[in-house]
């Protein structure tokens, strides 16, 4: 009785689990973040998927970092975080213990896979890593890099052994043969080299490819060696002689990576024309095409045992096929392409973000993700609530503004501009809705009916940037043309053109109160202007690279920028000075925004991901 008892409370309790709220199960929203940071939104943009030799594990490097999941669950298990820009590369030791990563910050790092404990890192290269790889008895780690070479480092010292140097261009894939013997390496150059590992002698040099050679590998026998390149095809080369074999030509577009099966029977290929393609390795037969991917296929790599293969692309899916008939076994979201604008709710409780074509809904108390909003064909560049929250707008490289139904995600309506649309905003009382494109113009539509009113024409280069005053009268511009328009939104006239910005005005934003604009530009600086007397009050500089984005705080008090240089700064509008400066993005801050109560500041990156910053009081 007791253990039948026992067997019922058990059943209850995993049936309760599993039932358990997703925001229970992302945990990894808060893993490793920068100090100051209180969530993480996103899992940035995929770059490389490797199996472990086990099969049980898989490595994902991205833009902030390498995820490890459990590869027959897809449960996160780590987060590895070091480097200090995105991880381009990763590769597992042959014992399935280490893991080696190559990083934009021109360095090899080396992981403890059970712990994920940081072991040690590789410098020397002067370029971006781009590739890296172990040797079969797990000694040795080849990476290749922007600098043009090839480096040889001693796995348990971290010692480096030699550089190989032939390749006149970056060195995007380097592979061990399988005795080891023998390293391939791919270039920009549009070259394979072959050489010797323990002299550093270049072997062969295989030509063919009519532009630049982006994967390459080693057939399990080491007989042959795959390589693809952005002429769309792949090419197979008798490893010994560096003889073509043959070339293989289906795809229409790049070719970014190549994967033997563990048989050597099958090769498969990952494409920018969204598709994976497998081949028949001994008579290079087309054996058949994977469609799913709505984007470039950038990774692939088969399980220990053949029977399936993981891909990654920039649509920010992880998919899993089944190797035998095609089939797409699973797919795995939240990696992303870009994170390119983000908005909170009028309430603060929801968040708002556009990623490649989508949008996104997420609850900000949890992280949970609510839904998703699909139907723009190019990426979004810009999303904007209406102060009711019932609506949310957002414009797209497809030329089109679409407005949705916030709890529904139902598709309201489409407006459409000449060209690319990047940015839109609802006036205050949410009657009308201001969009700038890439065809010079502004325009203003009636919000509830979608009525287009005017077409505000007289910047002379693309408008990156619109925002209404608080009372809704005047709307401010700013464009490629460097320079900063306002208008008068009842008669849509241009009262006045704002100059003294050396570079493109990315950024305008009204104070609460009205009185005061901020502008932010290619050239680095902040700058606030008086309304009434537009006159420029003070410039703030700080940032190293151009201010891509930039808003005031409720209380008016404060205005928070993002920029190239990958940093969130705070300001104190009345001194102009410098408050604080919020680290931890690896690409440039696309958007910034403040809860509407001031105790959150949310920042977008081209990453891939959205970072939530909590305010002390004193800032």
């Amino acid at each position: 009785m007791q253990k039948a008892m026992f067997s019922v409370i058990l059943t209850l309790l995993f049936g309760f689990i599993a039932y358990l709220p997703l925001s229970f199960a992302q945990d990894y929203t808060t893993w490793d973040l920068p100090e100051g940071a209180k969530t993480r939104l996103g899992k940035g943009r995929i770059t490389e998927i490797k199996y472990s030799p086990d099969g049980t594990k898989l490595a994902v490097g991205s833009s902030i970092g390498i995820w490890l999941y459990d590869a027959q669950t897809w449960e996160e298990l780590k987060l590895l975080t070091r480097h200090a820009d995105w991880v381009h590369t990763v590769s597992f030791s042959p014992d399935g213990k280490t893991i080696a990563s190559g990083s934009g910050d021109n360095t090899v790092h080396l992981w403890e896979v059970s712990t994920g404990k940081h072991i040690r890192t590789f410098t020397g290269h002067t370029g971006s890593v781009a590739t890296v790889s172990f040797s079969p008895d797990g000694n040795t780690i080849a990476s290749g890099s922007l600098d043009e070479t090839l480096r040889l480092w001693e796995v348990s010292t971290g010692k480096h052994i030699r550089t190989f140097k032939g390749h006149s261009h970056l060195v995007t894939t380097v592979s061990f043969s399988p005795d080891g013997n023998t390293i391939a390496s791919g270039s920009y150059d549009k070259t394979v080299r072959l050489w010797e590992v323990k002299s550093g002698k270049q072997i062969h040099t295989l030509k063919g490819h009519s532009f630049s050679v982006h994967t390459a590998a080693f057939s399990p026998d080491g007989n042959t060696i795959a390589s693809g390149s952005y002429d769309g095809t792949v090419r197979l080369w008798e490893a010994t002689s560096g003889q073509d074999i043959r070339t293989l030509t289906r795809h229409s577009n790049w070719v970014r990576t190549v994967s033997f099966s563990p048989d050597g029977n099958t090769l498969a290929s990952g494409s920018d024309n969204d598709t994976i393609r497998l081949w028949d390795v001994k008579s290079g037969k087309h054996i058949r095409t994977l469609t799913g991917h709505t984007g470039s296929v950038i990774t692939v790599s088969f399980s220990p045992d053949g029977s399936r293969l993981a891909s990654g692309s920039y649509d920010g899916t992880i998919r899993l096929w089944k190797v035998s008939t095609g089939q797409d076994i699973r797919t795995l979201t939240r990696h992303s392409f870009s994170g390119s604008t983000v908005a909170f709710s009028p309430d603060g409780s929801r968040l708002a973000w556009g990623s490649d074509d989508t949008v996104h809904l997420w609850e900000v108390s949890t992280g949970r993700h609510i839904r998703t909003f699909t139907g723009h064909t190019g990426w979004v560049r810009t999303v904007s609530f209406s102060p009711d929250g019932n609506t949310l707008a957002s414009g797209s490289e497809d030329n089109t503004i679409r407005l949705w139904e916030v709890s529904t995600g139902r598709h309201i309506r489409t407006l459409g501009h000449a060209d690319k649309v990047t940015t839109v905003s609802f006036s205050p009382d949410g009657s009308r809705l201001a969009s700038g494109s890439l065809d010079n113009t502004i325009r203003l539509w009636e919000a509830t009916s979608g009525k287009h009113i005017y077409t505000l024409t007289g910047h002379t280069e693309q408008v990156d940037t619109v925002s209404f005053s608080p009372d809704g009268s005047r709307l401010a511009s700013g464009s490629l043309d460097n320079t900063i328009r306002l208008w008068d939104v009842i008669t849509g006239q241009d009262i006045h053109t704002l100059t003294g910005h050396t570079g493109r005005v990315y950024t305008v934003a009204f104070s609460p109160d009205g009185n005061t604009l901020a502008s932010g530009s290619r050239d680095d600086i902040i700058r606030l202007w008086d309304v009434e007397t537009r006159k420029q009050i003070r410039t703030l500089t700080g940032h190293s690279q151009g201010v891509i984005t930039a808003a005031f705080s409720p209380d008016g008090n404060t205005i928070v920028s993002g920029s190239y240089d990958k940093t969130v700064r705070l300001w104190e509008v009345k001194s102009g000075k410098q408050i604080r400066t919020f680290t931890g993005h690896s690409s440039r801050v696309d958007t910034v925004s403040f809860s509407p109560d001031g105790s959150t500041l949310t920042s977008g990156s081209n990453d891939g991901t959205v970072l939530l910053w909590e305010l002390t009081k004193q800032q």
